[in-house]
């Protein structure tokens, strides 16, 4: 069994329609390449907002059985996570959190969460970076994932639970 060291306060619950301000919110944040858009403010909030919808569209279409997660610090939303729970993988469909809530350790804490439910039900956990997001790769690397394969602009990586050690002689 992994020992998990979960910050205190940390908690991930459910998303639901009341979360959507938060997350639109997140979802410009995490997107500081639009903000770089030559042109008014409302054009720029409009270009955001559509990106947002698309993404949430292309989630559920790629993912119908994805489940959406809000990351909580005491009670407050500091990030998100999608999770598809496959036939044969638990996949992180997208992780993000405020920029206030980066670097504390959080991301590691829920994505070890995610490998513990892999490791119970033996499936492994993949996911789809940014080849450039290096920050993120480190922290996938350092939780023990490996790129299986690449398809610029992005890695998909994979870790896999340890085998299960079957008792001789039962």
């Amino acid at each position: 069994m992994m020992k998990l060291n979960i910050p205190k306060g940390l908690n991930i619950r459910p998303s639901n329609a009341a979360d959507k301000p938060f997350l639109e919110k997140l979802h410009s944040s995490m997107r500081q390449d639009l903000q770089l858009i030559d042109g008014e403010k409302d054009f720029v909030e409009s270009i955001v907002e559509m990106q947002f919808k698309a993404q949430t569209q292309g989630y559920g279409d790629k993912f119908p059985n994805a489940m959406y997660f809000i990351i909580e610090k005491h009670h407050e939303a500091i990030g998100k996570a999608t999770i598809d729970f496959g036939p044969n993988e638990i996949r992180i469909v997208d992780i993000g959190f405020l920029p206030s809530a980066r670097g504390h350790g959080f991301g590691s804490a829920i994505i070890q969460s995610f490998q513990s439910a892999a490791l119970q039900s033996g499936a492994p956990l993949t996911l789809t970076v940014e080849q450039r997001n290096f920050s993120a790769k480190q922290l996938y690397a350092r939780l023990g994932f490996q790129v299986e394969s690449i398809s610029p602009p992005y890695e998909f990586m994979v870790w896999y639970p340890h085998p299960v050690k079957l008792m001789s002689g039962v």
